[in-house]
């Protein structure tokens, strides 16, 4: 995709800057008597400034954080060239929500993802809301579009990876995985709601589930995306060829404190 993004608040466009996006040009709040941070400043791009009317009949809302900057977009890589480099891998079916978007991101980032793929039905990631939601961390991780699924996972099960499916259907507790240090792994993850497509969980290799207790069946695809991050990121054995985490036991210690176990 080419053109341009919007990116909104210091912290966003900064990230932005530093995981390489071209800055375009700045517009702030007229009313602002915070500062321009140096690294802004420094990308050299024209600074504009507005009245908060104008800038609310500009944008059509309210909440802008008192700065806006659009940046270049840079062409899609080429889907081979995210696999190459990725060891756990976010693989997205249907995520259509920003927000939900964003915080997968963000979780991912945090948690141990290289790189994600997508459908062609997600959002646009790097849509203003997503960034926001994520932090700005979202612009650190490469990415790609892969048509539809399920039949371009075959791309991603011929460069060795083992998918997950994650679904309230699974029938592996996700707490109960083991993997070597260096096993590639994609995560595979379906929108609010309907989840994956039959055909995505069927085509993949393996098909888990977080455990609920109570009347519960399944998280906010974001809170998901973080529990099933940090359990795959506990499943892999140490890089010294130790032991295994014992990831099961770290899991229901994590969902104890999130009070669902």
């Amino acid at each position: 995709m080419s053109g341009v993004f919007v990116a909104e608040g210091d912290l966003v466009v900064e990230r932005a800057i530093d995981a390489g996006y071209g800055l375009c040009s700045i517009l702030v709040d007229g009313a602002r008597r915070k500062a321009i941070p140096p690294a802004i400043e420094a990308a050299g791009a024209p600074i504009y400034g507005a009245a908060p009317n104008v800038l609310q009949h500009i944008t059509g809302y309210h909440l802008h954080r008192g700065l806006l900057a659009c940046f270049h977009r840079r062409p899609l890589r080429p889907v081979d060239e995210v696999l190459a480099t990725s060891t756990t891998l976010l693989v997205l079916e249907g995520i259509n929500n920003p927000t939900n978007l964003g915080v997968i991101l963000r979780c991912g980032v945090a948690l141990g993802v290289d790189a994600f793929v997508m459908d062609h039905t997600c959002s646009d990631p790097l849509y203003r809301r997503a960034g926001r939601v994520s932090m700005g961390e979202a612009y650190r991780l490469p990415y790609a579009r892969l048509g539809s699924f399920p039949d371009n996972l075959a791309v991603i099960h011929d460069s060795g990876f083992t998918t997950l499916a994650l679904t309230p259907s699974g029938d592996t507790d996700i707490g109960d995985l083991s993997f070597g240090a260096d096993q590639r792994v994609a995560l595979v993850l379906g929108s609010e709601g309907p989840g994956l497509s039959d055909g995505t969980i069927h085509a993949c290799s393996m098909r888990v589930r977080i455990p609920m207790s109570g009347s519960v069946d399944s998280l906010n695809v974001g809170s998901a995306a973080s529990v099933a991050f940090y359990a795959i990121q506990q499943a892999r054995t140490t890089p010294s060829g130790g032991p295994p985490r014992s990831p099961s036991g770290l899991l229901v210690r994590l969902l104890a404190r999130l009070r669902l176990a």
